[in-house]
């Protein structure tokens, strides 16, 4: 993404577009330049304090991308070792569905971590993904798995409808803040 101007615009003759006044009428020369709010602040969340809930939950999106990359190279030792496979193009699918999902969670806690606010979204419908595979995996005698897929979308789930989670992450591309 492209970030906005950190000036005002000018129009040919010099003078600000937003008030009509020459860039240099009217001010000192120590005086500090006008900022317009949201404009020239491109990271303006960045400057906010970074909550907890938001280094906690990008760090939850990206071990459980990491989780599937793990998957994914196991894929790949089970088809060039030769192990049987129900089908040999079916565990490429998967294996492609593997990758393609990892490289989602990693975006999502990246742009989550900057505060946008469309990976809250994602990072949702990812955390009910893992819940539908967490509660079979927990009843159907696999404990352990099913704690470690349950215990982190569960904590994800609360902290994507955090006050301050949501309050910081709210930005909407290069403006202001949207909330």
């Amino acid at each position: 993404m492209s970030r906005p101007p950190l000036e005002p615009p000018e129009d040919a003759s010099g003078n600000d577009r937003n008030t009509g006044m020459s860039s240099d009428a009217g001010m000192d020369s120590s005086a500090e330049i006008r900022r317009t709010p949201g404009v020239n602040d491109a990271d303006a969340a960045d400057t906010q304090r970074r909550p907890a809930g938001i280094a906690v939950l990008s760090g939850i999106l990206a071990a459980e991308a990491t989780a599937l990359l793990v998957a994914a190279a196991w894929f790949i030792i089970g088809l060039v070792s030769g192990a049987p496979t129900g089908s040999f193009w079916s565990a490429v699918f998967l294996l492609v569905l593997l990758l393609a999902f990892s490289a989602w969670l990693y975006a999502m806690a990246y742009f989550l971590f900057r505060a946008y606010r469309w990976p809250r979204a994602g990072a949702f419908l990812a955390q009910l993904f893992v819940l539908t595979l967490g509660f079979p995996a927990l009843t159907g005698g696999l404990t352990l798995i099913g704690l470690l897929m349950l215990v982190p979308a569960a904590t994800a789930i609360v902290l994507l409808f955090d006050k301050r989670v949501v309050r910081f992450a709210s930005r909407s591309g290069g403006g202001p803040p949207a909330l």
